[in-house]
């Protein structure tokens, strides 16, 4: 193999490891992320994993069991202060499963809510959100950001919209999920009983207030891509958002990098991509990125 297609590979794997476990840690775990292009440094709020989606895409393995059902907050900074200083540091990198990261990637890029589960549904969310950033601030400073990945569920609530002002104020950006375009497609792959019309709702909300990230994933479905149809009822809603007032500073389109939870999903290839980002930049006017 060419050495450049060995770099590719290699990293591509490291795009591919995403697991919550780190040495002995429960709540804290460093993945080097395809989209932040650097370490992202995952917070799990749901060891139990438990969600209000169970989307047909998921990659979090929940037939397994999990050894902790509750959010220790004292170990999760005292975790969050380990892994932190072991990417400032170097160490990290001398860990096998990080020993082959690119130097272009040896960077820390955010602090991320993100893991087995939907992170806002944290009854203590605002108070985890303060903390986090606190630590943050007294390791790294205010550059790095709080990221919180999100299928926006939850944003009405009223502990959660603190969390969101405390984002604000602490460098954070939301990501939140819209994988559809129609409320029959959301049904298919999103699989919850939360009405569609109050995810789009929570998104446009949330984006008047400041910008948001929007993370859509797109994957063939018993071998088919998500038909032409849906990609304009997709476009539409998001132009529906920045038509009242919501500001959307990128669309993230992107596939299945892992292991799914059915086996009739399949990841879309680059051209399919590339093709649903460009309708969606030409329709919509949006900037799109795209990860394959």
């Amino acid at each position: 193999m060419p050495p450049d297609q060995s770099a590719e590979s290699a990293e591509v794997r490291l795009f591919q490891q995403h697991s919550r476990l780190f040495e002995s840690n429960r709540f804290v775990y460093p993945v080097v992320s395809r989209r932040s292009r650097g370490v992202s440094v995952g917070i799990n709020l749901n060891p139990d994993m438990v969600c209000n989606f169970d989307c047909i895409y998921c990659q979090v393995d929940r037939r397994s069991v999990s050894e902790t059902r509750f959010v220790e907050t004292d170990q999760l900074l005292a975790e969050l202060t380990s892994v932190l200083q072991s990417v400032i540091s170097g160490d990290l990198f001398q860990e096998s499963r990080f020993a082959s990261t690119p130097d272009q990637l040896r960077r820390l890029n955010d602090i991320a809510f993100s893991g087995d589960g939907e992170p806002t549904t944290f009854r203590n969310f605002d108070e985890i959100i303060a903390q986090v950033a606190d630590v943050r601030r007294k390791l790294v400073g205010d550059e790095v950001k709080v990221v919180l990945i999100t299928n926006a569920s939850m944003l009405h609530r009223e502990h959660v919209a603190r969390g969101l002002q405390l984002l604000d104020e602490n460098n954070g950006q939301v990501w939140a999920k819209l994988d559809a375009g129609t409320e029959e497609y959301f049904k298919l792959i999103d699989r919850t009983t939360i009405p569609f019309q109050r995810v789009l709702d929570n998104i446009t909300a949330a984006a008047i207030v400041r910008p948001l990230v929007i993370q859509s994933l797109f994957m063939n479905v018993n071998g088919e891509p998500p038909p032409e149809s849906e990609i304009d009822a997709f476009c539409q809603r998001l132009q529906g958002i920045t038509a009242s007032g919501g500001q959307l500073e990128l669309i993230q389109v992107y596939t299945v990098a892992r292991q799914p939870a059915e086996s009739f999903v399949a990841p879309l290839t680059e051209p399919q991509l590339q093709h649903i980002a460009a309708r969606v930049g030409s329709t919509t006017g949006l900037q799109t990125a795209v990860f394959s």
